[in-house]
């Protein structure tokens, strides 16, 4: 598929049972829900989506199903970073031949966190396939000076773009003033989802919008049109959210993926998540409630 890589993509969360294994059953509805509400497309097994927690053959499994439900209806990115670059590889190959429009990686996790050797790692993984390579940097590490990394970056074969999870914007400018539209960045920040877009970004993913990706997908396209006071007024709100909950955010999700569509994400894999508070149904309703109606989605 010849696929436009821009627009909102959920950062997919991977539904567990209680052993920690991937629950394929909430995986397929989570997958089909996403699809049926006209995301852009998904990216899968990140950080909300556990992916360096799973074994190799589990991340297999989840690529497998996922890419079995959409069959063809929008793309799918896998992040392919594990702990050594040759599992990072050995995933990226499974990838390609087994439905994915694009691979992403990020950095190198142990040993070393220098520019050299995060570029070494992503040339390897964009080496071993003709899928269109994304890589994932959180803020600026690993990229020392931007525009030197840059540079480099754009050496390597079938690199189409980055996910940045940053709250610097002018990191963002940088690499989008350095690379122009040779690189299509996302905005991996979902609190900074309008603003990112005017830096250079073509789209955003996140974790939130498995949640309340209707929405947003409202107010970003609303906000490119130029509704200005309806991304001010969202956006405020939707990061006085992000605040709020950030500090129980898993079981927060977990409630409210399960009250608002019925899907139930599991648990989080230890020691991810064990000391989070339980959140009461009135209060996540509440919450998801208001969020969606500021972007004007239902009246409360």
């Amino acid at each position: 598929m010849n696929f436009q890589f821009s627009g909102l993509w959920s950062a997919m969360f991977t539904p567990t049972d209680a052993t920690g294994a991937p629950e394929m059953e909430q995986l397929e509805r989570l997958t089909e829900l996403l699809i049926t509400q006209g995301q852009d497309g998904l990216y899968i097994l990140g950080s909300t989506g556990q992916g360096v927690l799973f074994t190799e053959e589990q991340r297999k499994a989840v690529l497998k199903k996922v890419t079995q439900v959409v069959a063809g209806r929008l793309p799918v990115m896998v992040q392919v970073g594990a702990l050594t670059t040759a599992e990072s590889v050995r995933l990226a190959q499974h990838a390609a031949t087994h439905g994915a429009d694009a691979i992403s990686s990020v950095g190198p996790i142990y040993f070393t966190g220098s520019a050299e050797n995060a570029l070494q790692h992503y040339n390897a993984i964009a080496r071993a396939t003709a899928l269109p390579f994304f890589p994932y940097q959180l803020g600026s590490n690993t990229m020392g000076d931007i525009s030197v990394f840059i540079d480099k970056l754009l050496s390597i074969p079938n690199v189409a773009g980055m996910k940045l999870t940053t709250g610097q914007l002018m990191e963002i400018s940088s690499i989008h003033l350095k690379a122009g539209e040779r690189l299509r960045l996302f905005s991996g920040a979902d609190e900074l989802m309008c603003h990112a877009s005017l830096c250079g970004a073509v789209g955003a993913i996140g974790s939130f919008y498995n949640l309340w990706g209707q929405a947003c997908q409202k107010v970003l396209q609303s906000f490119k049109n130029g509704n200005y006071e309806l991304g001010k007024s969202f956006m405020l709100e939707f990061q006085k959210t992000i605040l709020y909950v950030l500090p129980n955010i898993w079981t927060f999700f977990r409630k409210a993926m399960h009250l608002k569509y019925g899907i139930d994400i599991g648990p989080a894999k230890a020691p991810l998540g064990t000391s989070q508070k339980e959140w009461s149904d009135e209060e996540v309703l509440a919450i998801s409630n208001k969020i969606e109606s500021v972007a004007g989605l239902v009246t409360v």
